[in-house]
């Protein structure tokens, strides 16, 4: 199996391809790379299977015009966790006091029904993770890194010839491209004006 990015974004492709079968009404997923090296505390930091189908939850509740979080997308309510149960996900009775019901966990069922799925997607997140803890070398940094801060998981303004414009951890743009759904074109970083 191949170690390099892309492979894995294709993975989290096909998992997220294989939760559609079982949730027609999930919309696709626009930009699979842009999970990878992301993080949030309200979601979760590790992306795995399950994190998948936490955003899945999000997926299906912006598709039926549900307002599923509040305080800045950090507290999952109530309608969020009644999506995540029809997902085969589960949560504590109580909620958390500043994220909600965000850390949902995956029923014994659902993990049946997704085994394959898992696996597939556990095998590239290995492979992903030795090929990028390995070769640090090489890790574009991006604007952070020539002011001389870490950069890690600090998103920036990635932007696109037609105007639009997306906020991404700089490591995740230079892994593959992102590609700008209304023109076809990469978005890319803006060179800081007086840069070194």
């Amino acid at each position: 199996m191949s170690t390099t990015p892309p492979v894995l974004a294709a993975e989290l492709a096909v998992a997220w391809a294989d939760i559609q079968r079982h949730h027609p009404e999930l919309p696709d997923l626009a930009a699979p790379e842009s999970l990878i090296g992301e993080s949030s505390s309200a979601c979760g930091t590790e992306l795995s299977f399950e994190r998948l189908l936490h955003e899945a939850v999000h997926g299906i509740a912006a598709a039926r015009g549900i307002r599923d979080t509040s305080r800045a997308g950090r507290y999952h309510n109530r309608r969020f966790l009644a999506i995540a149960d029809e997902m085969g996900l589960d949560h504590a009775e109580e909620p958390h006091p500043s994220s909600g019901f965000s850390l949902v966990v995956m029923r014994p069922d659902t993990r049946k029904r997704y085994r394959g799925t898992i696996d597939r997607l556990q095998r590239a997140l290995k492979a992903h993770s030795v090929a990028t803890t390995a070769d640090t070398t090489r890790a574009f940094r991006g604007p952070a890194a020539r002011h001389g801060s870490s950069g890690g998981g600090v998103r920036v303004k990635a932007v696109c010839d037609c105007g639009r414009n997306v906020r991404v951890v700089p490591s995740v743009l230079a892994q593959a491209p992102i590609m700008c759904g209304a023109c076809g074109q990469p978005f890319r970083i803006p060179e800081v004006v007086g840069a070194a």
